[in-house]
């Protein structure tokens, strides 16, 4: 995989997150904000996700990576299937 990494939507993000086991927790109201959950490895891990930012920057990108304990390399390559 090249260095280049291509925005991800809201959609496409959600999508990796499931495919890591996350499932999103009830929504609060007033908030754009989502929270994903999991325990992964025995580790609790919560990501949040802020659609209305979508296309994510690739900084966001790496920074919900973080959250769910994985790199940015791992997004992408669930992303593409690798």
């Amino acid at each position: 995989m090249s260095g280049h990494y291509p925005p991800l939507t809201c959609a496409q993000f959600k999508s990796i997150l499931k495919k890591l086991g996350f499932e999103p927790r009830p929504q609060r109201a007033g908030t754009s904000h989502e929270q994903w959950v999991a325990i992964i490895d025995g580790h609790f891990r919560k990501v949040t996700v802020d659609c209305p930012k979508a296309p994510f920057s690739q900084d966001l990108i790496s920074a919900m990576a973080r959250q769910a304990g994985v790199s940015k390399k791992r997004i992408y390559e669930i992303h593409f299937g690798r």
